[in-house]
């Protein structure tokens, strides 16, 4: 009697055919690396929530009102002036969903300013926030914008940035003022009356 080999399933086949393909097509570390595009998107929503990107860019000018607000561009859906896409806002989309930058931190935004000035990371201009929905890219304006900036602007746009993404810590415990030197106690003076003992008492004993 023939015994009968066993056929491997087509459909098990298939599968791992298609398991081996995806695999190679998709490498996981690709997908699980922080500065993936799939990393980038299903993190955008969790740090907007997390930090309010939404309206920081209004109180940075309320207290900077004399930094450009550079929100001349047209947006390619309504083919109108897109005057809520502003120079900060941008810089905070970049900062944030970009590089993935924290918010609240002097020196990220410090580094994020050195990329405007060429002295970092290169800001791809495919990536630059408003490229898909402004008819014209607005980096390299922004750039020229950041460099005209002096040293003491700059200053300023980051401890607006710092203050805003982390409100608590301006307040800040008083520093306690220092005390006088205490002054040395005078001794004591002994109950009942008693004097205490000059000198010359031991003569008058004898």
């Amino acid at each position: 009697m023939k015994r009968q080999t066993r056929k491997f399933p087509k459909r098990m086949l298939r599968f791992a055919v298609a398991s081996l393909t995806a695999l190679f097509l998709f490498p996981w570390g690709s997908i699980f690396n922080p500065s993936s595009s799939l990393f980038h998107l299903s993190e955008q929503p969790a740090i907007a929530q997390m930090y309010g990107t939404q309206d920081v860019w209004r109180q940075v000018y309320q207290r900077l009102p004399d930094l450009p607000l550079e929100n001349q561009y047209i947006s390619k859906e309504t083919g109108k002036q897109a005057s809520e896409n502003t120079l900060v806002g941008r810089i905070i989309r970049y900062h944030v969903y970009v590089k993935s930058r924290p918010p609240n931190y002097r020196l990220d935004w410090k580094l994020t300013l050195a990329d405007y000035l060429g002295a970092n990371e290169l800001i791809q201009e495919s990536l630059y926030p408003g490229y898909d929905t402004l008819q014209k890219n607005p980096m390299q304006s922004d750039r020229a914008v950041i460099e005209r900036l002096n040293r003491a602007q700059r200053d300023a746009l980051v401890q607006a940035l710092v203050s805003l993404f982390t409100p608590n810590s301006q307040q800040q415990a008083p520093v306690p003022s220092p005390s006088a030197s205490p002054q040395p106690q005078a001794a004591p003076k002994p109950s009942g009356g008693l004097a205490l003992p000059q000198p010359g008492d031991a003569q008058l004993l004898k």
